[in-house]
């Protein structure tokens, strides 16, 4: 019954936000709350700021599109600050239309739907509540109201800024139905809904014969006309087009550079002027935040006409490209597959971020960095550390290619496949290898990739292969470890009381026996050289760790074995380097002994509890890692 209670109460909140009274009531709203009076792109760019905004390395991340959009921090900085933030604050921006140009299954179209929603939700809150005249299809700002001359005394007692002009429909109720008396005009509360037409317009385009211009802008009522005698009469006129509509909120189109030039050229005086031409009357106001999106090959077609020149001036063109880290690749199709009815199959670990590897080598952009590699690239751009790169190597590379993220696999081609492994008869479990031969099969069946890049997709097949295989060990070599957690901080600790000891020019006490000794270079060497340490390098990597533990020492931190990451991996190494061999016996063996099946069994228990595998894919790891480490 918990569902009954959650519809009564939301009952019961649409019915205590409703607001009703007069014009005079609503003055005296707006001088308590001069908010009330913010325009269409104030409203959105208050409603992303309000989920709460934070800075990370140097990047806005906004909480708004956290849940959907993934790894296009920058984009959506440079979206929400330039253009939504600008236009807020009454800039020339706001007299522009953004448009999202980018690569198909970009997240463009995510990026308007969350906007639309979250205006709604918007809506319905205090500080973005929207009061509009009663009865106006157009649910006009009350403070078009006031006459012109009037309005910089109001404006400068108020505290706000008046703009517009008051729409037919208005002007038609404030003459007939209330005898010019601006002060008992009736106002209410609405709340933005695409649904029910409210602040929310969107627009696609279709046949260009049959698409009427009245879409955008509503027409004539020839049912009224004999009773109201006239065209020109508001009364028999439908404002009900999508721009009548999306006023106070978001107009969408859909496709935009694909709409019939009639169409496009009605926006340009309602970017510029805030108006647009409808039917016979003057020039109607609309405050309204008109977005668009398109893909780059049209816009490219769209600028190359030189008829497009005025309306090109009036776009703000945002790039919206492909995510290019692989971890927020994973996240996509987490999300795409959660939306789904097969939640009840198992996905082995590893098997996302294998088809994200693939998806993100083939977006990116060979470097012309000496040393770089695809592969290096796409680990530095997911925040790993490289030797010998710095972060200012990551920055130099994303301005290397203004295109790079605008071409590659699409999410959908990645998720499509990922569903063909998942609704094979009788599986329960997918791994990154049923994954990766889908992908492969897949690409036949492509048909707008060309030879060249089927062969270099089958390239970068095989790389995310070999980065599953690596993964794949590292996983059951870990798992093999007994109390992993206790070795490795045990070897950790001997590690730092040796580098100690070099540094300084000290001899180590032997716990058992009491004997000085030397650093043991030979244990420090061996940790060292499974991150590719040199000989050379080794006394600068050592002061490092110690400058490290001093700067955590002077802010009363613990330095522990999560402290440095290098460090960590080549503790890791190490342990997984001594336990190969003992990896390969038992994991290849086809009739094992007692011992050796019970440390199978182990292995499996610990890959399941500790590792999100099921048993019948942490038995699969174990069999194609035995395989691999008896090639």
């Amino acid at each position: 019954m918990d569902i009954w209670r959650r519809i009564a109460e939301h009952r019961v909140e649409t019915e205590r936000l409703a607001w009703t009274g007069t014009f005079s009531e609503y003055i005296n709203l707006v001088r308590e709350k001069p908010y009330l009076a913010m325009t269409a792109h104030e409203r959105v760019y208050d409603m992303i700021k309000s989920q709460g905004v934070r800075t990370d390395n140097g990047v806005k991340k906004y909480n708004f599109f956290e849940s959907e959009i993934f790894g296009l921090d920058q984009s959506i900085e440079k979206l929400v600050e330039e253009y939504f933030h600008s236009a807020a604050r009454r800039l020339e921006v706001r007299k522009r239309i953004l448009l999202l140009m980018g690569p198909v299954s970009g997240g463009k179209s995510t990026i308007v739907t969350m906007l639309k929603r979250g205006l709604e939700r918007f809506s319905r809150t205090e500080y973005g509540a929207v009061y509009a005249i009663k009865g106006c299809p157009m649910h006009e700002d009350p403070l078009h109201l006031i006459p012109q001359e009037l309005r910089p005394e109001l404006e400068k007692e108020l505290g706000v800024k008046i703009e517009g002009s008051l729409s037919p429909y208005s002007q038609m109720l404030l003459k007939t139905e209330y005898g010019g008396r601006i002060e008992d005009v009736m106002v209410e509360r609405v709340f933005i809904s695409e649904e029910n037409r409210v602040g929310i317009g969107t627009f696609s385009p279709s046949d260009p014969k049959s698409q009427d211009i009245a879409d955008l802008t509503g027409s004539i009522d020839f049912s009224t006309i004999t009773e109201f005698g006239s065209e020109s009469d508001p009364r028999a006129y439908r404002f009900d087009g999508e721009l009548n509509k999306a006023n106070r909120g978001l107009m969408e189109f859909q496709e935009m550079l694909k709409c019939d030039e009639k169409f496009l050229w009605n926006l340009l005086s309602l970017t510029q002027e805030g108006n647009f031409k409808a039917g016979r009357f003057a020039l109607i106001s609309a405050d309204e935040l008109i977005v668009a999106h398109t893909n780059e090959t049209e816009y490219k077609s769209f600028i190359a006409n030189k008829k497009n020149e005025a309306l090109q001036s009036r776009m703000i063109v945002m790039r919206i490209p492909y995510n290019l880290k692989v971890s927020e690749e994973e996240k996509i199709y987490t999300k795409l597959i959660g939306h789904s009815d097969m939640k009840h199959i198992h996905i082995a670990p590893h098997t996302l971020k294998a088809s994200a590897i693939f998806s993100i080598l083939t977006r990116l952009k060979e470097s012309k960095k000496q040393g770089m590699d695809l592969v290096k690239k796409m680990r530095m751009y997911d925040g790993e550390i490289i030797e010998g790169y710095k972060d200012a190597d990551v920055k130099e590379m994303q301005n290397e290619f203004t295109e790079e993220g605008m071409s590659g696999i699409d999410p959908r081609y990645v998720i499509n496949r990922i569903s063909t492994a998942l609704i094979r008869q009788d599986v329960e479990c997918i791994n990154a290898l049923d994954v990766l031969r889908a992908l492969k099969d897949g690409l036949d069946q492509h048909s707008s990739i060309t030879k060249d890049e089927k062969e270099r997709y089958l390239t970068y097949i095989s790389i995310a292969r070999k980065e599953y295989d690596d993964l794949a060990k590292k996983e059951v070599q870990k798992a093999f470890v007994y109390s992993f957690e206790e070795s490795a901080k045990t070897l950790f600790e001997n590690y730092l009381d040796n580098i100690e000891a070099f540094c300084n020019w000290q001899k180590i006490r032997d716990p058992l026996t009491g004997e000085e000794l030397d650093p043991d270079e030979r244990l420090m060497r061996s940790i060292e050289e499974q991150i590719g340490i040199s000989e050379n390098a080794k006394k600068a990597f050592r002061e490092e760790i110690l400058i490290r533990i001093s700067s955590y020492s002077r802010k009363a931190k613990k330095f522990d074995y999560n402290s440095h990451e290098r460090l960590r991996e080549a503790i890791e190494k190490k342990l997984f380097a001594d336990l190969k061999d003992i990896v390969k016996i038992t994991t290849s063996s086809k009739t094992p002994d007692e011992s050796q099946l019970k440390r199978v069994n182990e292995v499996t228990k610990r890959l399941i509890d500790e590792h999100g595998y099921c048993p019948h894919c942490a038995n699969e790891l174990l069999r194609y890692v035995g395989s691999l480490l008896n090639r």
